[in-house]
């Protein structure tokens, strides 16, 4: 598997910098929402779905969801949520109503300033055509294109299902699952147990407004030992980020190492075919844990 680590140029820093500031969406920490960290996960072997809990309280203590689904992004993304089967190697079968939230989530991301700034760049860049449909249809190849993940059945996965929605392999496995209001949602039904934050070391203690951290998980019974997660951005912000990093490269796997606001992240992306396979970050520091 080729795979692709770099560090961002100073234009590509600048454009994911510009897009953090141009996301208006972002929900403010302590006001729209509250976190709880709580305890440093630990270790979880391969293949096993034991993991002490390290958090006795869930993850979002508060979630002011009348705003959340006020915010037409927001509103049409969480609509996409419960359009996708859970298992991989259970066929997709994507319906009309489905085909036109896609759509309609699509046309409300590309509606937004971050979108916007997103597009401009990957015009410069060559990587997308300047006509807006052009680009909405690009989008909608990378993100909901149906793919064979699991090689027993027909198209059963998208990148819109493994990085936002979540998936089981085999019944065996969490994949994917690194979006905050899925988490949330799950989380609020009961179907996900927060075990921890992930961490290198005690020094690197998250705390609650942080926008980026690393969980350790159980989602109907089945652990993610770790798992990358923006908390409290927009979908828009999400699928502008990891689509400029997925068309940067043509390698399996890219990983690119950038300092976005007072986060220095690894934004990583696998590719599968003309689609994205994953997309999460990984943070790496955050400034006010380095003094």
């Amino acid at each position: 598997m080729k795979k692709n680590k770099c560090l961002a140029n100073q234009e590509l820093s600048e454009v994911l910098n510009e897009l953090w500031r141009l996301d208006v969406n972002r929900l403010k920490p302590g006001t729209d929402y509250i976190i709880a960290p709580q305890g440093r996960a630990g270790y979880v072997a391969q293949g096993s779905n034991y993991a002490k809990d390290r958090a006795h309280a869930p993850l979002f203590i508060y979630v002011d969801e009348d705003k959340l689904r006020s915010i037409k992004t927001y509103a049409y993304f969480i609509n996409l949520l419960d359009n996708y089967e859970m298992s991989t190697g259970v066929s997709e079968s994507v319906t009309h109503e489905e085909l036109q939230e896609n759509r309609k989530f699509l046309d409300a991301i590309l509606d937004t300033d971050v979108m916007k700034c997103a597009h401009q760049y990957l015009v410069k860049k060559r990587q997308s055509s300047p006509d807006v449909m052009s680009f909405k249809k690009q989008l909608y190849n990378i993100w909901f294109r149906l793919y064979h993940r699991d090689r027993r059945g027909g198209a059963d996965s998208c990148g819109f299902e493994h990085v936002f929605v979540g998936e089981t392999k085999q019944g065996q496995e969490i994949t994917g699952l690194h979006n905050w209001v899925q988490f949330y949602l799950q989380e609020k039904h009961g179907h996900i147990d927060y075990k921890g934050y992930k961490a290198r070391d005690n020094k690197d203690t998250p705390d609650e407004d942080d926008h980026v951290l690393n969980l350790q998980f159980s989602w109907k019974g089945l652990v993610k030992p770790v798992g990358g997660s923006f908390i409290g951005v927009s979908p828009e912000l999400e699928v502008a980020m990891f689509t400029i990093v997925f068309l940067q490269s043509g390698d399996k796997t890219s990983t690119l190492e950038v300092k976005v606001d007072e986060y220095v992240l690894e934004l990583v992306v696998h590719r599968h075919g003309r689609s994205i396979g994953s997309s999460y970050p990984k943070l790496l520091s955050s400034n006010h844990r380095d003094l």
